[in-house]
């Protein structure tokens, strides 16, 4: 499995091809948003969370960059944020379920209604996930979301024992989407965009100020707002595969903004994570294993695809070419993934 690409840590000078990302991503895509000082911001945490010197390991941002190694080409990212709704709010809808009865009337029916919360405080986010058109396929976009599960398994106590994900809602190309416009515009008066971008680059106090504090009944909206609540973007779908893949479930929680189903699992019950183990490297021509292959330690955290053959328990052999992406060197030790 020859590939060019190593996903690494980000790096200040990639801010010129991280904010043509963020262009190329489209609308609705909240965690790179079109602002060049907010994606400096973010690199600048991602050098700082992955050095350890943040003030506050929980704050941590661990922001990697997919780079084509032989044209040194971005070609897409993926983060892991290793706490939310620590230093702003993170707020979801809960869809809960309302009993109503009544014997007088001879009626019984359930009614499903939106609640705010901010119940996922502490938990860790994995997000930002964007693989450039021309570099799909080859499983290279597996190799930016599992990657994100071995980076967490290598320093378990500086993540939540929940991992999240948001996925992007229905959101047409031109920024508009019926949960928004059909139940947000009514209360922040503003576009769909305009809000996103607040919400990408300020602590949300907005949403604490404008939001709706009471439940809000589903049957209430517009059939076409309805239809979209838990669904997520069409190019999002082999994304929600892949998570319930690894383990995670979609509980009714959504957001607030598009209706984008929020999915979550237990740290320790992650599929990527449990399904790998550290083996140390040998070098030779070898066949038949192939998965992911990943660097043990997070400050200097790179992971690859990998081809080779396991060795008794504890061995790996694979190319020297792997070892060189992975910068490491015979002898040492890899967390490894391999397909079953």
């Amino acid at each position: 499995m020859k590939s060019p690409y190593v996903l690494r840590p980000a790096q200040l000078s990639d801010l010129e091809q991280f904010y043509a990302m963020a262009v190329e991503s489209g609308p609705g895509f909240t965690s790179l948003p079109d602002d060049e000082d907010s994606l400096r911001n973010n690199l600048e945490t991602a050098v700082a969370s992955f050095a350890g010197t943040l003030d506050q390991p929980e704050y941590g941002k661990y922001l990697m960059m997919l780079e084509n190694i032989e044209t040194g080409e971005l070609a897409g990212c993926s983060a892991v944020k290793a706490g939310v709704g620590i230093k702003s709010p993170f707020f979801n809808y809960r869809i809960i379920t309302l009993a109503q009865a009544s014997q007088e009337a001879s009626r019984r029916f359930d009614m499903d209604a939106l609640i705010l919360t901010n119940e996922f405080v502490g938990c860790t986010e994995v997000g930002t996930l964007f693989l450039r058109p021309q570099h799909r396929g080859g499983g290279v976009g597996r190799l930016l979301a599992q990657s994100r599960y071995l980076l967490i398994k290598s320093r378990p106590d500086r993540f939540g024992e929940k991992v999240i994900a948001e996925l992007r809602g229905v959101v047409s190309e031109n920024g508009e989407t019926p949960f928004w416009e059909c139940l947000g515009r009514h209360f922040f008066k503003m576009s769909f965009p305009e809000a996103d971008e607040l919400s990408a680059t300020t602590d949300n106090q907005f949403i604490v100020d404008l939001m709706p504090k009471y439940p809000i009944y589903v049957d209430l909206l517009p059939d076409e707002a309805q239809g979209v609540i838990g669904h997520c973007h069409t190019e999002g779908v082999p994304a929600f595969k892949l998570l319930e893949w690894e383990g995670f479930k979609y509980e009714r929680v959504v957001d607030i903004f598009d209706g984008g189903p929020i999915m979550q699992v237990s740290r320790d019950m992650v599929r990527t994570a449990r399904e790998s183990r550290v083996m140390e490297l040998e070098v030779g021509a070898a066949t038949g294993a192939s998965g992911i292959a990943a660097r043990t330690d997070l400050e200097t955290f790179r992971s690859c695809l990998v081809e080779g053959a396991v060795i008794g328990e504890t061995r790996f052999m694979t190319s020297q070419e792997t070892l060189d992406k992975l910068q490491l060197k015979r002898g040492d030790h890899a967390r490894i993934w391999l397909r079953s």
